[in-house]
């Protein structure tokens, strides 16, 4: 059975530009600044872009073109389109769009750390005081902004400052995307060079600090020995995989609304490198910076580099405070960055959601926005209460330990095993100004399943042996096991609901027109 091609009522990006920058702007976020640097230092500095670039070339790109090639080509979120590749597989789709869903919960909550650090920095610029952590950065997370308690079960009440930053996240979140692409086009003209740009002034700043010189060799001196280690490629694999936003099905829904003869190839090319150059450079500020704050402290680099909510939230903070002129101004520039790093990607998750929902159910772009913002803000009380930084640190770990990389491998599968890749490729290569040979292929089939199945094989292994984080068993069986069981549920139960889905349903497509047969 065939359809019409539903290209010419679906909506376009401005231009392709506009494209370019919204996929770069949901793979470069929080991740770039405070997990690259500290991963590169960690393993060998300069010696561990070996294994990164090796990885980007086997799986990230590979895998980004799949993605970015059948959205483009079926003009159908995830969901749909994966149903349309084989029949029966649409839940892998929804799977995907689920645990989106729930990242983006708790990653909503990460940004309203960030706009109270945001405020607190422009009160102390106006008013021309000290930054308020300056006496100690690690009690003013803990004990002002979220109200610790290192007990996951002891809920306590909820953080209002924390509260608050997620209703303007969520807030912005919806303005952005409720009125489709012509908003987000012009959003991102802004959101993507913006925190690049902040970034170089916080780099400038880095370098002219005492110490920096010891950071960035800590950063960059190569240590080859450390190649031999598997867990050093494995983590380079994942790094990779995991910062290009793949799994979501974020690069399947942006890739969507591309004219179907739009170069597939080129753009990924563009993007990848677009967002590991974004990571290297993150290097540079974050190093410098601290090796600035171990000279002050008369201590090794590796004493005060840290990754994740650390770095952003305690070790940049004390840097911060400490510097000699314009903390607080230094201060409104790093928070900003990060904000305007983690709207991108927070806002394309959802987009990716709307657009699942919006192609199967016949409801208004609204309203599915509306809905998905609210029940975020109220699942994201959970993280908002004393006990939330626990459930954000162990929600995360199995999302993105488990969740996205088996939608990957079933990807890989999918595509790469019960689909004609060949006619895929020559499809892809038709499109494009850059023609991908056979070395793709074999990184779909072979190559990118082999290092997820390893890398989940051994997290799982890992998660068994020793409890995550000294956490109870019962928080890691609710918040971890209970959620990754229950997406795969979720996913399973969308496909089953019945629906109009406008995008098309059936077996395998045609590669050559996208139409399915």
């Amino acid at each position: 059975m065939s359809q019409e091609p539903r290209a010419p009522l679906r909506a376009r990006w401005d231009s392709r530009t506009a494209f370019v920058f919204a996929a770069i702007g949901s793979a470069v976020g929080l991740g770039n600044l405070w997990r690259f640097p500290y991963i590169a230092a960690k393993y060998g500095g300069g010696a561990f872009l070996i294994p990164y670039f090796i990885a980007l070339f086997t799986a990230g790109i590979p895998l980004l073109i799949l993605e970015v090639g059948i959205g483009q080509r079926l003009q159908c979120g995830a969901p749909q389109a994966l149903g349309r590749i084989r029949k029966g597989f649409e839940w892998v789709g929804w799977w995907a769009l689920a645990v989106g869903s729930v990242i983006s919960f708790y990653y909503a909550t990460i940004m309203a750390w960030c706009w109270n650090y945001l405020w607190y920095s422009l009160k102390a610029l106006l008013r021309g005081t000290p930054v308020p952590w300056a006496e100690d950065p690690g009690k003013f997370l803990f004990e002002t902004v979220l109200h610790r308690s290192e007990d996951p079960w002891a809920f306590g009440g909820l953080s209002l400052p924390v509260v608050l930053g997620l209703v303007v996240t969520w807030l912005a979140v919806f303005l952005i995307i409720h009125r489709g692409l012509k908003v987000v086009s012009k959003v991102v003209m802004v959101t993507v060079p913006l925190p690049v740009i902040l970034l170089a002034i916080l780099l400038v700043r880095g370098l002219t600090l005492d110490g920096a010189e010891a950071g960035l060799a800590y950063y960059l001196t190569p240590d080859f020995a450390v190649l031999k280690d598997p867990q050093v490629w494995l983590d380079a694999y994942g790094q990779i995989f995991f910062s290009l936003t793949l799994g979501f099905g974020v690069m399947i829904a942006y890739a969507s609304y591309e004219p179907k003869r739009s170069d597939v190839n080129n753009d990924c090319f563009i993007i990848s490198l677009g967002n590991c150059g974004t990571s290297f450079f993150a290097g540079f500020v974050v190093f410098s910076t601290l090796g600035y704050l171990a000279a002050l402290k008369e201590v090794a680099v590796s004493d005060v580099a840290a990754e994740g909510i650390g770095l952003a939230f305690i070790a940049y903070p004390e840097a911060i405070a400490r510097m000699p002129a314009a903390t607080a101004l230094i201060g409104v520039l790093f928070f900003l960055a990060l904000l305007t790093l983690g709207i991108d990607s927070l806002f394309s998750i959802v987009e990716a959601i709307i657009t699942g929902i919006h192609d199967k159910w016949p409801i208004g772009r609204d309203k599915i926005t509306a809905a998905f913002c609210g029940v975020g803000l109220l699942v994201g009380l959970l993280f908002a209460t004393h006990s939330g930084l626990c459930w954000v640190d162990i929600v995360d770990k199995w999302m993105n330990c488990f969740g996205l990389a088996v939608v990957g491998l079933v990807e890989c599968i999918i595509v790469g095993w019960l689909y004609k890749t060949g006619e895929l490729r020559r499809w892809l290569n038709s499109v494009s100004e850059i023609r991908i040979g056979i070395w793709w292929e074999v990184c779909i089939k072979v190559v990118t399943p082999l290092v997820l199945i390893v890398t989940l094989v051994l997290n799982v292994i890992e998660r068994l042996r020793v409890p995550y984080g000294k956490y109870p068993q019962s928080a890691l069986l609710a918040g971890g096991w209970g959620v990754a069981i229950a997406v795969v549920v979720i996913g399973i139960a969308l496909m089953l609901i019945k629906g109009t889905v406008t995008a098309g349903e059936s077996d395998a497509g045609n590669p050559e027109t996208g139409e399915v047969k």
